[in-house]
């Protein structure tokens, strides 16, 4: 067997961390922008309030993604565990 098992372990992590990771935020942010467009169809008025607040919350529930992104990335191509 050419591949030793923390390479096997380290891309299963990277994996998990991938999919696990953006199942949160993809769910997040659904129910973030379904309760803006509830928030716009009650107040119409507040449109640019709501659609400010809205961009803000989904950064913020963005980041999360993009962490297990950069986690994986790093369990991939900078591996502390293999030198």
């Amino acid at each position: 067997m050419d591949i030793p098992w923390i390479q096997i372990v380290s891309i299963a992590g990277a994996v998990f961390a991938v999919a696990f990771g953006a199942l949160g935020p993809a769910l997040g942010e659904g129910r973030s922008v379904a309760a803006a467009m509830d928030a716009l169809a009650r107040q119409p008025e507040a449109a640019s309030t709501i659609s400010r607040t809205l961009f803000v919350g989904l950064a913020m529930i963005e980041t999360t993604a993009i962490y297990c992104l950069v986690v994986a990335l790093l369990l991939l191509f900078a591996n502390p565990f293999i030198r």
